[in-house]
């Protein structure tokens, strides 16, 4: 039976912040696990910056499950969509590879918070299922549990890119102009991209046999 995961959490960074910070959040104390990263598509549409990437995780599984799981990483599509207008940033992640073993979608929603001025808030969502007869329930408990965890691992990595960021700097103000917000959005995701794409481009290259 599939398995359902939320929560939210509050940064203490301004929503500009968080939304610049956010391609910056990798290489960080949490993120060994995180071997490449590569952008597939990024393009403003509507004045919304709508971007894929490619990450690739290493899969650290306990031996029981090792006769579900033979590879040692893992291919992730991530999607997201940065509105600064309305200064929302959604992403949409999902693994590539073993899905009929075990799916894992996640949907993360970083706005304005109004209950704490100033600061952002993040509402994550998670589904995790599997099609493994006799063992689903058992796999999803799994997957459940580790993605818990893997949460609280994230946040603490992504305040530690944060406060390397952001800790000098006086919060951006609110009148900040939307149009130098979006170009700044879009020069810190290119700036990520190119730094991981060497890495990334076998990676690439092995689910695009037919291109050159």
């Amino acid at each position: 039976m599939p398995k359902f995961f939320s929560d939210s959490i509050i940064f203490n960074y301004t929503w500009d912040q968080v939304a610049q910070g956010f391609w910056k959040r990798y290489p960080n104390p949490n993120s060994k696990h995180v071997l490449t990263e590569d952008t597939v598509v990024r393009e403003v549409r509507a004045g919304k910056l709508f971007s894929k990437r490619l990450l690739s995780k290493t899969n650290s599984i306990p031996k029981w499950a090792e006769r579900f799981f033979h590879a040692k990483s893992v291919n992730i599509i991530e999607e997201s969509i940065v509105d600064p207008v309305n200064k929302i940033l959604v992403t949409y992640t999902r693994n590539l590879g073993f899905v009929k073993v075990m799916s894992v979608t996640e949907k993360v929603i970083y706005k304005e918070s109004e209950e704490h001025p100033g600061k952002t808030v993040a509402l994550r969502y998670a589904w995790i299922d599997s099609q493994v007869k006799g063992f689903s329930r058992a796999i999803c408990a799994f997957g459940y549990d580790r993605f818990k965890k893997n949460c609280n691992k994230m946040v603490s990595g992504f305040n530690h890119v944060l406060a390397n960021l952001y800790s000098s700097h006086s919060p951006i103000p609110s009148s900040y102009a939307t149009v130098k917000t979006t170009t700044k959005l879009k020069d810190a995701a290119k700036n990520a991209s190119e730094l991981a794409k060497s890495k990334a481009a076998p990676i690439y290259a092995s689910l695009h046999p037919n291109q050159s």
